[in-house]
């Protein structure tokens, strides 16, 4: 533990460098008033109060590197004097409670800025034209406030060397890529979580170096541009929550870089190959026809979710033994046929979602080899990343001294792999490292028949099992007990019979369990996790008994007991036939000879 002595305090030495993060300052360090020389300042992270420290500007003329994020610091920006201070190259008051507008003189005291983040604020209004002033900005992050007005034109018309822009999660509006941008050197775009409308006119086209554009949950509208293609090096497409409509642009297909693509949530109709992409998103549109082959037959694919949609057809057999697909979501289309043994070989499968479609047949039963849900991995989670690096200076050098920037310069990284699956009756979702822990199968709202494969309990890493809403019969397998690492299994709505298996109870992990509406038989398990599960599991098994639905074991609902006597029981049971057999003839003989008179009495008075 360092502790500082601060009030009061003269250093009889002139600093240079101050780096003071995480210290939990609640007080200002009014010391740093009689230091005239400072360079590099962070003093993030802390719990510091009150207004903008312009005192600290003024008082050094010198400083280059100025951090205050992530404290509360509070008010508006006050007016700076114009003095220009040159030396100024990196300013981050992010994460603070800043608000007000922004001062009019801002771009012209600022002018050398690199480097400049007022993110997550309370910030309002429009974007002062003196911004436009700042050549060398190359990041400029404003995302997180309460800006408002038409995409800023000094800012994409005026600051050149701009690589990094983020505007996201503000209230501007307007026409998107207006003909004026000229961000030649752009690379990385976000724009989402506005108000922006319309069609998407061609502005941004003389960003060819644009690596990733964001523009998600806005109102834009018609068709996907074209020339969206002309960016070689994309990586990452974003354009989720929109109104866009149409097809999708087959000039994605020649697009060598393009690795993310996140098209969900329109009115998008038709689906492209992308066999190149390695996470594709596409959910909720109205996309029709068959899954493109082309798609599963790629090794590069690791995650589709074309969830909600209106594809048709079997789901293609012609899958590479080389897939390496992690996430398959094919939830709520009208998918019909039988589940191809090929998806058994998808060696890297850890979700799989083809829930409420039309399969029918039998359950595979080599769905219990594939090996993530059999055994957890060690498989690199590299693959359910997209981290954005972007060429920004990373060290602070005066004569004498070579300092690094902070690591935690806080970019961007939400194109993290993410997968929403159904586990415990609600919708989880699943990004980023959590990925690689999650095994979920889900097969409900099909027409699946038959028995359920016993091969399915040796999934001993799967957490998240639902066959329910199909027509599955026979009993519950007693391999279920093998499904160890199992969180939420649910075969409600099925016509299973049987006992529950009371091997289920060595399931240590189980906390959803719904068999309702079935035609199981006899005793309920109550013991283990099987003694929190209420009634609301149970419903709809009339033959079910247990003290968790109230209805008590008695012996009229237990199977009689197999006779196995002997000897003197055995010898009465013998006499007895012989007796009934005797009673029995004599019956018959009677009967005939009643029936031979009347018939004969009947032919005599009819003569």
């Amino acid at each position: 533990m360092l502790q500082v002595k601060t009030e009061n305090w003269l250093p009889t030495y002139p600093l240079k460098v101050l780096q003071l993060p995480h210290c939990r300052l609640n007080v200002n360090p009014s010391f740093l008033l009689h230091q005239s020389n400072l360079k590099f300042l962070d003093l993030s992270h802390n719990q510091l109060v009150g207004n903008f420290p312009t005192w600290l500007l003024q008082n050094n003329t010198g400083l280059e590197v100025l951090f205050l994020w992530n404290n509360s610091f509070s008010g508006i920006l006050p007016r700076l004097p114009n003095a220009k201070y040159d030396k100024l190259s990196h300013l981050d008051i992010s994460s603070n409670n800043f608000s007000g507008k922004l001062p009019k003189n801002l771009g012209i005291i600022f002018q050398k800025l690199i480097y400049l983040d007022m993110s997550k604020n309370n910030f309002e209004g429009n974007i002062p034209y003196s911004v436009g002033e700042m050549k060398e900005l190359t990041i400029l992050d404003l995302s997180r406030n309460n800006f408002t007005g038409k995409l800023p034109r000094p800012i994409v018309s005026s600051c050149l060397s701009l690589d990094w822009l983020d505007l996201s999660n503000n209230n501007f509006y307007g026409q998107l890529f207006p003909n004026y941008m000229n961000l030649t050197d752009l690379g990385s775009l976000y724009l989402d979580n506005n108000h922006f409308s319309g069609k998407m006119t061609d502005g941004l086209l003389s960003s060819t170096l644009l690596r990733v554009l964001n523009v998600s949950n806005n109102m834009l509208s018609g068709d996907i541009p074209h020339w969206i293609g002309n960016f070689s090096v994309l990586s990452v497409l974003l354009m989720s929550e929109n109104y866009l409509q149409g097809d999708i642009p087959v000039q994605l297909n020649n697009l060598k870089s393009l690795e993310f693509i996140d098209l969900s949530e329109n009115s998008l109709i038709s689906l492209s190959n992308l066999s190149l992409v390695k996470h594709i998103y596409l959910q909720n549109n109205a996309i029709k026809g068959l899954i493109p082959i082309a798609l599963l037959r790629s090794s590069t694919l690791l995650t589709l979710d074309l969830r909600d949609n209106k594809l048709f057809g079997r789901i293609p057999h012609q899958i590479s033994e080389r897939s390496n697909l992690h996430v398959l979501l094919l939830r709520g289309n009208y998918l019909q046929g039988r589940i191809p043994n090929q998806l058994c070989q998808l060696r890297k499968l850890s979700i799989m979602d083809l829930s409420r479609n039309r399969l029918n047949g039998s359950i595979p039963s080599c769905l219990g080899n594939v090996p993530f849900w059999r055994e957890a991995t060690d498989d690199d989670s590299s693959e359910f990343f997209y981290a954005n690096n972007v060429d920004s200076p990373v060290a602070y050098y005066n004569s004498s001294l070579e300092l690094q920037l902070p690591v935690e310069l806080h970019f961007r990284q939400d194109q993290q792999v993410g997968a929403k699956f159904v586990t415990k009756n609600r919708y989880e979702f699943f990004i980023g490292s959590n990925l690689n822990y999650m095994a979920g199968l889900d097969l409900s709202g099909n027409e699946f028949s038959g028995e359920i494969p016993w091969k399915i309990g040796q999934l001993q890493n799967i957490r998240a099992l639902n066959l329910s809403n199909n027509l599955l019969s026979g009993a519950i397998p007693e391999s279920f007990s093998n499904l160890k690492m199992i969180e939420s299994l649910d075969l409600s709505r099925n016509k299973l019979s049987g006992q529950i298996p009371p091997q289920l109870t060595e399931l240590n992990f189980l906390s959803n369990f719904n068999v309702s509406y079935n035609n199981l038989s006899g005793p309920i398990p109550d013991k283990e996790q099987f003694a929190t599960f209420d009634d609301c599991s149970y419903k709809g098994n009339s033959a079910l008994c247990g003290s968790m639905i109230k209805r008590k074991c008695s012996s009229a609902l237990t199977p009689p007991a197999t006779p196995t006597g002997g000897g003197e029981d055995e010898g009465d049971s013998v006499i007895d036939m012989v007796a009934l057999r005797w009673s029995f003839g004599a019956s018959y003989a009677s009967v005939s000879l009643g029936l031979f008179a009347a018939l004969w009495i009947n032919s005599v008075l009819s003569a």
